[in-house]
Formats: structure tokens, sequence, C-alpha cells
């Protein structure tokens, strides 16, 4: 056996050429933008409804705009200059080139390994104090082959919580743990994985955020909101025109399974039920720059792994009326359906609609009193150098009461209780519009304003046999809303490495569990910091 297991590791190892190797790259990065700006303007052909993106397929991309150099404007050029001088360590080998300073970088044409701290700070201001939040940490990636390995750890202090499951807003979800004595809240994340590449595919193991959909604000179907957890990852490109992945991913449930919870002899072990999530997508590219995808997902839990939805290209809904029945939403799982459409027909524009649906019927869709459409729709776009270097986005999201929902409370739509979709949630819409200026390579302003509202939670309940989420009114009663203006100013004068500051006003009114005390009421925020790495 062990012969086996040492021929299998040789040919990971010594098959192919350097540059095929999968190591995923933080979907906050500036570079995403900048690629986002370039397929607008017909300079790529990039399917945006995945993220995060790989390094070697950054690196590509960025090479193919290098050849279009004389149609990009001088801040374009001298952005993509900057880029290359990291991304373009996947594109050659050893170290003897204009590139970023890294903490360590060792590269060869076999192996190559980069290591950089995570440092970061910044204070905030209002009326309702000061908030204040350090972070420290490190990051790797290394590649041999066929290969790709990357790992990171940041270790996070604040003394202000400001993305609890309850909280409404666009903030990253952490598990907080409260240091009282000495007022402050500590988190930390490791994120990383381990990858093998092939010509026309990939598959890797790996914990990570995913932000699926095609967003200018905040996806409504997986929206990075939640915790990283842990993933198969599997990836199909046969041909320019497709784009296939599946993602079997191992969620955190936070619900007790008391028939294995058990006493020891200085108190109960609880365990907690398992959760999973299996869910894929295809996305088709047109000659006219109009990408269509569709994609199907499921968040079972109680009977372990079931094999069926390892099947990548398995239609899941289909799979539980095999193994759950249906004559109960008791004895079945969550599945969940979504398309998205992404256009770039006209030259510097984006325009996009996503759609997740929970539950949808055809035969009474448009009856109001029997209706059960269970969906949320975002529909946005960008307009890249509306005058020059200034982009204008917008767009509007709306969600229908019982979305990413589920009575089963171990098959809903999250992870350690925070929402994988539209940081919303249920029953609730928003208007987002922005400004962004970019007068020079890597420093960028933008304005951004916002109006949000929700409405009251469905409680679910069991009438006359059947569950009441049949005609539910869309926001029949305003519980919370919020508007915001927010002015960011970020630079990132060497790679990694960000100087940042903001200024923002809000006002949020409604249920007070939705807003972080520390951002409550009518305020005006400040806030400066730095940082290296993500």
């Amino acid at each position: 056996m062990w012969r086996w297991a040492a021929t299998i590791v040789t040919l990971l190892f010594l098959s192919g050429n350097a540059a095929g190797q999968v190591v995923f790259e933080p979907y906050k990065n500036a570079v995403y933008p900048f690629l986002d700006e370039m397929a607008a303007a017909g300079h790529i052909n990039l399917n945006t409804f995945a993220k995060p993106y790989a390094r070697n397929f950054i690196a590509v991309s960025l090479d193919s705009i290098q050849s279009k150099r004389g149609m990009l404007n001088k801040r374009q050029r001298d952005q993509l200059d900057f880029y290359l001088r990291d991304y373009g360590k996947e594109l050659r080998p050893g170290r003897d080139w204009d590139r970023r300073q890294d903490l360590l970088y060792r590269s060869d044409s076999v192996f190559s390994l980069t290591v950089n701290p995570i440092l970061g700070g910044s204070l905030n201001y209002n009326e309702n104090g000061t908030l204040v939040h350090r972070r420290i940490g490190g990051e790797f990636f290394a590649t041999a082959r066929k290969v790709g390995m990357y790992g990171s750890l940041r270790d996070n202090s604040v003394t202000e919580t400001i993305a609890l499951p309850q909280h409404l807003t666009t903030a990253e979800g952490q598990n907080y743990k409260t240091i009282v004595s000495e007022e402050r809240n500590d988190y930390n994340e490791a994120m990383g994985g381990v990858s093998f590449q092939w010509r026309w595919g990939d598959i890797s193991l790996i914990k990570d955020r995913y932000v699926w959909g095609n967003t200018v604000r905040h996806s409504n179907i997986f929206s990075g909101k939640a915790p990283s957890y842990a993933t198969l990852y599997f990836r199909v490109y046969p041909w320019e025109w497709l784009d296939f992945q599946y993602m079997h991913g191992w969620l955190v449930s936070e619900q007790l399974d008391s028939a294995r919870s058990y006493l020891t002899p200085v108190g109960t072990r609880q365990v907690m039920t398992n959760k999973n999530l299996a869910a894929n997508f295809a996305t088709v590219k047109t000659n006219w720059n109009v990408h269509f995808t569709i994609g199907n997902s499921i968040v079972y839990s109680d009977d372990g792994f079931q094999p069926a939805y390892f099947i990548p290209f398995m239609f899941f809904k289909s799979v539980d009326h095999t193994y759950s029945g249906t004559g109960s939403n008791e004895l079945g799982q969550n599945a969940q359906l979504y398309f998205d459409v992404s256009v770039r027909s006209l030259r510097n524009t984006h325009f996009f609609l996503s759609v997740y649906m929970d539950e949808l019927n055809i035969g009474n869709m448009w009856n109001s009193t029997t209706q059960t459409n269970i969906w949320s729709i975002k529909a946005g776009a960008t307009w890249y150098n509306a005058l020059p270097n200034v982009h204008l986005r917008a767009e509007y999201t709306r969600t229908a009461p019982w979305t990413y929902r589920h009575q089963v409370a171990s098959t809903t739509f999250a992870s350690n209780n925070y929402n994988m979709g539209h940081y919303l949630g249920e029953n609730a819409d928003e208007m987002y519009a922005s400004l962004t200026w970019k007068p020079w390579r890597t420093l960028s302003a933008k304005a951004g304003l916002w109006m949000a509202r929700k409405g009251n939670e469905h409680i679910y309940e069991i009438v006359q046999g059947n569950g009441n989420v049949s005609g539910l009114p869309f926001m029949e009663d305003v519980v919370w809303e919020q508007s915001g203006l927010r002015l960011d100013l970020e630079w990132e004068p060497y790679n990694g490495a960000v100087l940042f500051m903001s200024s923002s006003w809000q006002n949020s009114k409604g249920v007070e569990a939705y807003t972080p005390d520390y951002l409550s009421g009518n305020i005006v925020n400040i806030e400066a910091g730095f940082r290296i790495g993500w």
C-alpha cells in the first residue's frame, strides 16, 4: 500500500510544469476590482460569479492585459505594473526581476515559497465611544509542479463587537471570545488549503470564505459573511466558454445533539449535530460578453456524509426526494436554486442579475394569497470610466420572507449561526450607489450611499397540517431601517501594505438588536488605520 502512496505523491510533484498551481487569493484584494474594470473594457473574458480566484489565474489575466497595454490609460498601466510585481511570480521562476518585497521568497523551476506577515490596526471614533482594532498573524503560499499550498492565521482583538450573528452589517462574521476583565473581544481565523491542477481542471481541500453571485456591495447567494469553513472544491474549465465548479462543505451547526452529548467527571461534553453543504454551478460564456450561470445547493444534516451529494453534477433537490421522501419538510433537507446573468456587451459597463430561490411554484406565482415565492433578487450595474478614472455603481436587493431559513434549525442556510446569503437576511431590501475615483495607480476615493429596510421575521407554524409559508406579504411592517453615507480613502503604496481612512454617517431605527451598540443611533464615525496583508 505504501508503494502506491509513494507513487501517487511522486506523480503529483514531478508531473507537469511550474505554471500549473492553484493558490487562492483573498477575495477582498484590490486586484479584483481592477480585473472587473478590465473585463468591462473587453480586455479579458472574466467570469465574476465565483470568488476567490487562484493566483495563477490572476497572473495569466494580467499577462493578457499586458498584451493590450496600448489601449490602457496611464493610471491603468501603472496599476497593471503594480500588480505584476506580485502576481508575476506565478509566471516566472527565480528572484532576479522587479518584484514586490516579501518577508521570505524562494523560487526555482520546481518549487516556490512566499511568506509574509499580517499586521494591522485601526482607530474608530463616534459619539458612542472609541473602537480599537488590532490584528497580527502571518501567511504563506507555496507551489511544487502541479501542487499548490497556502495558509494564514489572523489573530484579532477589538474593543467593541460589530459583527455578531444578529447584527445587520456587511462586516464579516467572527467567532468572538469576550474577555470582560480587559474590555476586549478576541477572535482568530485560520484559512488555507492544498490543491492539485491539471490542464482542464483542479481539485482542492481548502478552508476559506466564498462569494458566489455577481455583486457590487454584498452577494445574495454566498456572501462570505459566515466564518470560513472547509470544503472539497472541484473546478472544471475544458473550454473557454464553460466554467463548472462544485464544493462540498463542512458547516458549523451550533445545534446541540443531545443524544450524542454525554456526562464527564467534571460536567457535560456537548456534541453538536453535523451540518453539511453541497453546491455547484455552471457558467456558459457567449460571444456577446453575456454570461449565464445556473446552480443549486443543499444544506443537509443528521445522516453524516451522503455519498450522492459528492457527485459534482447532481441536482440535489431530486436526491433529497429520493432519500428523504416528499411527504413532509420535517423529513427532508434544505435545497436552493440560483441563476445569474452578467452582461458586458457595452464597453466599460457591467450589468448583472442574481436570483437565489428557496422555493418557487410557477402555478401560484401570481396569486398573492397562495404564492410561495421564497427568493432573493439582486440587480446592479457599474459604469467604468464614466468620466476619466471615475466609476459609477448601483444595485438593488430584495429578499422575500422566510428566505435562507428552514423549520429544521440544523439545515438553515447558515454556518456558525451566520447567514451565508445577504447580510440583511429575510424580508428586507436595500438600495446602494457609489462613486469611485482612482486618480493614481492604487489611490482611490469612494463615496457610497445606502438605504436598507427589514420587516418582521416570519414565525413558522403548522396550520391545518401545512406550514404557513403561502402568501407571505413582503415587508408588511418595517421593524428596522438604516440610511448611510460613507467616504473612503485608500492607498496601497507597496504591494500588500495599505493606508486607509473613512468618514461615515448612518442613522439606524427600529429593533435595537440588529444594530451593534457601537453603531447605534444617528452617528458620525471616523476611522483611520493600516494593514499589511489581508
